[in-house]
């Protein structure tokens, strides 16, 4: 019985210097962002990111001799869970997360990510804000909304000139950031539009709201906010014979709208950067994910950069101490499946250049090569 409990305790022992060496051989890392409620589709695009940059590194040897692990935080773009999550990583002493998606998420956890000394790398998180606060650990590789909102506000006033115009935003951070910014833009081109208007993020039933614009006789429909609304007010709008052109920003970019839309979502437009999946620099990573069924839409790419430019930095710095990745990273310009990134002193990377998608019969979404048909 003695040698059975002796073996017992060594055996224990065992196991305990066992994962002591694992995690002295692993860095654990963070992807946060919404893994469920009703913009779950992002999260998925940010998991799958992050899934696969960690695959193609560790393949390659890992960084500074240690493999990459993930652990992954649901803020649910709820800023008191993202909070949390932000809390959580900085005790786990994280070095690092690429996150969160919705801006009202990163802006609060990056101040728990600066207390605890975490570098932060949104691949989606746009409005300004984020940046302008003077933190030492907020990045991005996705552009701003006063970049965005200035493409959209300018591409409307050129096409839609003498029609009527309405603005919606949901009264979120990062959808009324972003219409605010586009009213800026269009009134600045000499162009006023004839309503402005919110809505609640979550709400179903828009007809009151479509019913004022139609009483309106609105032409054309700017919204800032989430595709789930967008989506649904797209549709509310068909179903009471409404045909204005709806626009919107890169929170469209998900073939989740289409499923809420259906038919109704052909000729939608919304702003996101350059197509990532065409980049020649993101050509072989490309093909490993559709190797596997998955689409890399949207922010896929994007938190794949994110992971990829930070080992970069990590290996130039030689340390995974946020201080100093933070400084390599600013001094820096990292080839990444994106293309070549620098940065700005506050984080926000140099070369932006926003253009106009459409959303096609097949359910895709394109460039669009000239004015809107």
């Amino acid at each position: 019985m003695k040698n059975l409990r002796l073996a017992g305790l060594v055996f224990t022992a065992s196991m305990a210097l066992a994962g002591t060496a694992f995690a002295q051989d692993t860095i654990t890392i963070g992807v946060a962002g919404p893994m469920t409620g009703q913009y779950a589709s992002f999260g998925q695009q940010l998991k799958n990111g992050a899934d696969m940059a960690l695959a193609d590194i560790n393949a390659a040897g890992g960084v500074n001799g240690k493999k990459l692990a993930i652990e992954v935080g649901d803020d649910a773009c709820d800023p008191k869970q993202a909070r949390a999550v932000g809390e959580k990583f900085a005790g786990m002493r994280v070095p690092f997360v690429a996150g969160h998606y919705c801006s009202s998420s990163s802006i609060p956890a990056s101040e728990a990510y600066a207390e605890g000394n975490v570098l932060q790398i949104t691949p989606a998180s746009t409005n300004p804000t984020f940046t302008e606060r003077g933190l030492w650990n907020t990045f991005r590789v996705c552009g701003r909304d006063d970049q965005q909102g200035a493409v959209a506000g300018n591409f409307i006033a050129r096409n839609y000139k003498g029609k009527n115009i309405a603005i919606l935003q949901d009264k979120s951070t990062y959808g009324k950031g972003l219409a605010d910014e586009t009213k800026k833009a269009l009134n600045r081109a000499g162009v006023k539009e004839k309503l402005y208007e919110a809505y609640t993020q979550g709400d179903k039933d828009f007809n009151a709201l479509v019913s004022k614009l139609k009483a309106a006789a609105i032409d054309v429909v700017y919204v800032g906010g989430y595709h789930t609304e967008a989506g649904l007010i797209l549709r509310q709008m068909r179903d009471q014979g409404l045909k204005a052109q709806m626009i919107s920003g890169d929170a469209i970019a998900t073939n989740e709208f289409w499923s809420i839309t259906g038919p109704a979502g052909e000729g939608m437009l919304f702003t996101f950067g350059p197509d990532p999946r065409k980049k020649p620099t993101a050509a072989a990573v490309v093909k490993k994910f559709k190797d596997k069924g998955i689409d890399p839409e949207g922010y896929t790419l994007y938190t794949y950069a994110a992971i990829q430019e930070w080992v970069e930095a990590v290996k130039k710095a030689g340390s995974t101490d946020a201080k100093k990745v933070a400084a390599t990273l600013k001094a820096g310009t990292w080839d990444t499946v994106l293309g070549k990134i620098s940065y700005d002193p506050k984080g926000d990377i140099k070369i932006v250049d926003y253009v106009v998608y459409k959303w096609n019969k097949d359910g895709n979404y394109t460039e669009l090569s000239g004015p809107p048909s």
